[in-house]
């Protein structure tokens, strides 16, 4: 063995492995710049249309309020000020609801808590460092979950309460433990080296009893304490107010399906850079750009979700709580349909084992992203 002096430093020495030709690539550039573009157009389009619709249907509505009673009863009434009643009605299901929304919220919390950390500490120099991130970040955040979940819950009436903690402590890591544990078997009959110790299977669940679920009580408690009373402006109707039909493109089904194509058109180029990185042979390094493309997400999702609320709240449709958060969930449905694309025209993988460990694990990073989008 020879050695040789390098002139490099000791912390530029991990440059040599970085392909600042692919992920700086004018592509990732100008995906990022059409991205702002969409969200500057989106804000606008988004301001535009309800300041001047919302301005209308108040100048109706003031012009109706003029009215005697014999023209209001008359008159064609339509509108989202109908349902002003029935609109703060609880959702249905509202344990399941109000967990998705509390995991949703510490999903983020994580998403953003990790991005900063990376980009402050090289965290792709080491193997493993970002998922042992993740997990921590993950079990610290926990009453960010308790929280919101707990508080929501508790202002829809719910009674249920340490159900719904259990529930929304529990419900990602369940869902990442037990895809992960179903693939370990795979991995360990075919006896590869991804197969995770029965060691780190113990920890894992140590850490769900005896970090999260604690720390998801205390959040759970000062949510439904703090934030727990409903504060509606408008009380709500005994009585169900029937639901009039519509046109098929403002079904909730519909709405739903198209909410997810511009959040996920925000993204999907990057979803490249990850994906080549997660699965091929690339180190990612360039948090800056994720750290862009998750703002510039939010945005994306916020004015879509709200547009889709209003197009179903001017229909009539006092059910908007699953439809906004399953407007925005959808990204994740062409997410894993991107995953498809991916995995058959750019990737080799084949055989039971890669095929299930590529879209098993795919599966939780879109179901983790639409729980966060919604």
């Amino acid at each position: 063995v020879k050695w040789k002096k390098s002139d490099v430093k000791f912390e530029d020495r991990f440059d040599k492995y970085l392909d600042p030709s692919f992920f700086q690539h004018r592509i990732h550039w100008f995906s990022i710049f059409n991205s702002f573009m969409m969200v500057i157009f989106l804000v606008g389009l988004v301001s535009m249309i309800l300041m001047r619709t919302l301005r209308k249907d108040y100048a109706r509505y003031s012009k109706e309020e003029e009215m005697d009673d014999m023209d209001r009863d008359l008159g064609d009434e339509y509108g989202w000020k109908q349902v002003h009643g029935d609109v703060f009605r609880p959702s249905s299901h509202p344990l399941i609801f109000s967990s998705l929304i509390g995991s949703g919220c510490q999903i983020f919390a994580v998403s953003l808590i990790v991005i900063v950390v990376a980009m402050i500490e090289d965290l792709y120099t080491e193997r493993g460092s970002m998922l042992s991130t993740a997990i921590f970040v993950y079990a610290a955040t926990s009453p960010v979950n308790g929280y919101f979940g707990g508080s929501l819950y508790a202002r829809q009436g719910g009674r249920r309460w340490i159900k719904q903690m259990f529930i929304g402590a529990f419900l990602i890591p369940a869902m990442v433990c037990g895809t992960a544990f179903f693939i370990n078997f795979i991995a360990i009959y075919y006896h590869a080296s991804r197969a995770i110790p029965f060691g780190t299977m113990v920890a894992v669940c140590c850490i769900c009893f005896f970090v999260i679920l604690p720390l998801n009580l205390v959040g759970t408690i000062l949510g439904r304490n703090l934030s727990g009373q409903p504060n509606f402006p408008c009380r709500v109707n005994a009585v169900p107010r029937p639901i009039p039909e519509k046109k098929w493109f403002m079904e909730p089904a519909v709405i739903v399906c198209l909410g997810g194509i511009l959040p996920f058109g925000s993204i999907f180029i990057e979803m490249y850079f990850i994906f080549t990185s997660f699965w091929a042979y690339k180190i990612y390094y360039v948090y800056g750009f994720m750290m862009l493309v998750l703002v510039i997400l939010c945005i994306v999702t916020v004015c879509v979700t709200i547009v889709c609320t209003y197009f179903l709240l001017n229909a009539e449709d006092y059910r908007w709580q699953w439809t906004s958060f399953l407007s925005a969930a959808s990204t994740a449905i062409y997410v894993y349909m991107y995953s498809f694309y991916y995995y058959f025209f750019k990737t080799k993988m084949y055989g039971l084992f890669q095929t299930s460990f590529y879209f098993g694990y795919m599966a939780v990073f879109s179901t983790a992203l639409g729980i966060m989008c919604g």
